[in-house]
């Protein structure tokens, strides 16, 4: 079966943009005849026909944006895209919605296949093999196009977007803070997501925090591993041959397995034992005793996200100057720690 001719084919074979394209097919006034008539004489030989979800021809929008998300079970995620939705629910945009897996394949096919006049702009995280293979190239290309995207929480400073995060670094610093000011002596590092910039920041806010107190952090109480498993078989007789009185960890599945752990070997919590946790899904308000978290307001920086992007594409004026958005945490404390 013959493929169908996309806005991407026929700007890639005419060496031209996606968006000059649209505009030249769209009879815009800020194309000059000549590329109209080529692109559009092009494009009748190529029987293009626009995308059937909704391309408006006049406005030269779907007013439908791309959200293209790493992992749908983490509850993080899922507070994103409430945010999200709500910001283009009040401006009039659909979200459609992709799972990438943490396939950096399947990020590149995702991308690939809504940037041929099917969505507006992207909204996208990156996928943990992105990450840790460090290959941005199909996200800067896309740009490059010119279909707009704002990363967020796990974002690349290469590529040269608008961008939401958290400020994770200081984060780290004021919940490490918080242990050590609190009587923890021993206080232990885990992470199973040491490939994500994220993790990579919580980390050197950990140290910072040490480094600020004139302490030094014991690096047999450190474990940082890049998924769960090997963090599992790392953990499993961690509390056997070590006294830990506290445990600041930097992802959700760390955060509940330090709880499982120190209950299971007997501490008291908070009194022999504290833990803060990089998490604030439900499940930490509800287990028992329940969980201190730094909560990186998800919906928020949904919101924000998608004001920057919906900016972006409303503006009647193009433009290279990006910004980054910094969402500040709160450290939420619970029956976890010790109260300050």
């Amino acid at each position: 079966m013959k493929s169908k001719a996309t806005l991407k084919q026929i700007a890639k074979e005419l060496g031209v943009s996606v968006s000059t394209v649209s505009k030249a097919l769209n009879d815009s006034p800020e194309i000059s005849e000549p590329t109209k008539i080529r692109v559009q004489e092009y494009a009748k030989l190529k029987k293009y026909k626009p995308n059937s979800i909704g391309l408006n021809l006049k406005n030269r929008s779907t007013r439908t944006i791309g959200v293209i998300i790493p992992n749908i079970l983490n509850s993080f995620f899922a507070k994103v895209f409430k945010g999200i939705e709500k910001v283009a629910d009040e401006k009039g945009y659909k979200v459609l919605t992709c799972i990438s897996n943490e396939s950096l394949e399947k990020e590149i096919a995702i991308l690939d296949m809504l940037s041929n006049g099917t969505i507006d702009g992207f909204i996208l995280s990156t996928s943990k093999e992105t990450q840790k293979a460090q290959k941005f190239d199909h996200i800067s290309s896309i740009i490059n196009e010119g279909t707009p995207i704002v990363m967020f929480d796990r974002i690349a400073e290469e590529v040269n977007c608008d961008k939401v995060i958290v400020d994770d670094y200081e984060s780290a610093i004021n919940a490490t803070n918080h242990l050590i000011d609190s009587g923890c002596k021993n206080i232990a590092l885990f992470t199973s997501i040491n490939q994500l910039s994220v993790s990579n920041l919580r980390t050197k806010g950990f140290y910072k925090a040490f480094e600020q107190k004139g302490l030094k952090v014991n690096e047999d109480l450190v474990i940082l591993t890049d998924n769960v498993d090997d963090f599992d078989d790392q953990v499993k007789d961690f509390y056997n041959k070590h006294s830990i009185d506290a445990v600041f960890a930097l992802d959700e599945h760390t955060s509940g397995m330090a709880m499982k752990l120190g209950i299971k070997k007997g501490l008291k919590i908070p009194e022999e034992y504290s833990v803060i946790g990089f998490a604030d899904g439900v499940w930490s308000r509800r287990m028992t005793p329940s969980l201190s978290t730094v909560s990186q307001h998800g919906p928020e920086i949904g919101a924000e996200a998608t004001k920057m992007l919906i900016e972006r594409l409303e503006s009647k004026e193009e433009s290279n100057n990006y910004r980054t958005s910094v969402i500040k945490t709160e450290l939420r404390q619970r029956d976890s720690t010790r109260k300050l």
